[in-house]
């Protein structure tokens, strides 16, 4: 079983609506760009939203898991369009990631995270909400492509993705180049021409 599939236990009681997480998630996103940080509790999520607590801990198991989601929760609009290439969906989710780590709440996130514990919940939400999730996205947009013939099958599925992904987070937490709506494309285009058919 993969990694991904180990990185978050299941919670328990009847899985909450998508309408709620939704609501949830903007809420959470609200404050976040507004108050920050340190503000945005899963108390003051719930107040704002009208979403019970319980519900809210059933999708993300503390407030460091709901704001990585929250920043992130607008990071894929074209890569949900069926019938979108796997080059101009990942393309798409890198755009996202590299908008919302633009940002002012974004940059604060990553200058924490490049002083935090390894070990703490900070960075273990960033793993699983941050990082797992957008290779568990990128892994489907492949997979999904390598059904339509689009792409070959790669000699290790998990070695194509941390050859998307890594870059990015690397850049992020190390600091030492701009990440760049330009970067995440020349990401992509790299990586494909691995799996790119024979004559592509």
């Amino acid at each position: 079983m993969s990694q991904e599939n180990n990185a978050t236990p299941k919670k328990r009681g009847r899985p909450p609506s998508a309408a709620a997480q939704r609501r949830a998630l903007e809420a959470a996103h609200e404050i976040l760009m507004a108050e920050g940080f340190g503000r945005m509790t899963i108390e003051a999520v719930a107040a704002r939203s009208g979403v019970g607590k319980p519900t809210i801990y059933r999708s993300w198991a503390n407030a460091q898991e709901l704001a990585m989601a929250a920043l992130l929760v607008n990071r894929l609009p074209e890569a949900e369009v069926g019938g979108a290439t796997a080059q101009a969906a990942l393309s798409a989710q890198m755009s996202g990631l590299v908008t919302a780590f633009a940002s002012t709440r974004g940059r604060q996130i990553t200058m924490a995270l490049a002083a935090a514990d390894p070990e703490s919940e900070f960075t273990k939400a960033f793993r699983n909400q941050v990082i797992l999730s957008s290779r568990n996205a990128g892994r489907v947009i492949l997979e999904e492509a390598l059904a339509r013939g689009e792409i070959v099958p790669p000699p290790d599925m998990e070695a194509l993705l941390d050859m998307i992904y890594g870059p990015v987070f690397f850049r992020l937490l190390v600091g030492h180049r701009p990440v760049s709506p330009e970067f995440g494309d020349a990401i992509v285009r790299t990586a494909l021409r691995a799996v790119a058919p024979s004559g592509a």
